[in-house]
């Protein structure tokens, strides 16, 4: 079976890794979970085997070279790619309410696959199975709510599954000494956009973190693939996404929660990071 939606991509074909691999991969949350068989990936230059009751898990934040695979004759799989705005709502949810988050990605980054307890894969069975019967009936603008809800609510399991892998893992600081100084200090400047998201220069980032615009950039560059602005950036904007979705505030309310010097400026923002009006991206948002 493969079903494809704006938002989703789920397939149980051996060709449709490769689909996804080519098309999908740079920015979807990509999930596959191991039925039978066994899959080998190279990842970074590293190979990744992935077996039975396996989970792979690879998010858009990161920059993954993906090499050669090779799979065995009896490999047999469910694969789900969701597109990266699903990991944007999480990301903004996450980066809010919780320390580790940035824990949770720099984990997957080293460690994307789990070996999964027999309750946990009866878990993401049953969501394949959701998604199963779902996807077959015609869609329409609610049935598309619905898949994405599944999507999203599955991700968000295998966090608050990720949550007990990493209680034996020391947290970040309590390992500073044993990181390279560039790790922990993007790791500093990601906890500082969790409690600080209201600033948007990196200027300010710098120096409380005691270096230069530039070097932070640097760093972030080669840990993620993106910018300090850009970063500041994409939480900027699934904030305002978030406020924009879930709220019946104003623009100019919202500007203000925001702590935007003032309306227009905020519509300038909008439209320079998403290329839609404010009222134009909250229609877009609830479509």
């Amino acid at each position: 079976m493969k079903y494809s939606t704006d938002t989703l991509f789920f397939t149980d074909e051996r060709d449709g890794v490769v689909e996804c691999r080519a098309t999908r991969s740079a920015n979807s949350i990509t999930l596959l979970l191991c039925k039978n068989g066994s899959l080998d990936v190279e990842l970074n230059r590293r190979r990744v085997h992935i077996g039975p009751r396996d989970l792979y898990m690879r998010i858009p934040s990161f920059r993954i070279e993906l090499g050669n695979l090779s799979y065995t004759d009896d490999f047999e799989f469910y694969l789900l790619a969701i597109h990266e705005s699903v990991f944007e709502e999480l990301m903004f949810e996450h980066m809010r309410m919780e320390p580790r988050w940035w824990q949770k990605l720099q984990y997957l980054r080293e460690s994307p696959v789990f070996a999964l307890s027999d309750w946990s894969y009866s878990i993401c069975m049953l969501y394949v199975q959701m998604l199963d019967k779902q996807l077959a009936v015609p869609q329409t603008d609610m049935r598309r709510q619905i898949l994405r809800g599944i999507a999203r609510v599955a991700t968000m399991d295998i966090f608050y599954y990720m949550d007990r892998v990493l209680e034996t893992v020391p947290d970040f600081d309590e390992r500073r000494d044993s990181v390279n100084q560039s790790d922990y200090t993007f790791h500093r400047f990601v906890r500082m956009l969790q409690t600080n998201p209201h600033h948007r220069e990196v200027q300010w980032f710098a120096e409380q973190l005691s270096i230069t615009p530039k070097y932070l950039s640097e760093i972030c560059k080669q840990r993620s693939g993106k910018s300090a602005s850009e970063w500041i950036a994409d939480v900027t904007v699934s904030e305002l996404k978030q406020r924009l979705r879930s709220t019946t505030h104003s623009i100019h309310e919202v500007a203000q929660e925001m702590e935007f010097p003032n309306t227009s400026f905020f519509c300038q923002y909008t439209k320079k990071h998403t290329g839609l009006t404010p009222h134009q991206l909250r229609k877009s948002l609830r479509n």
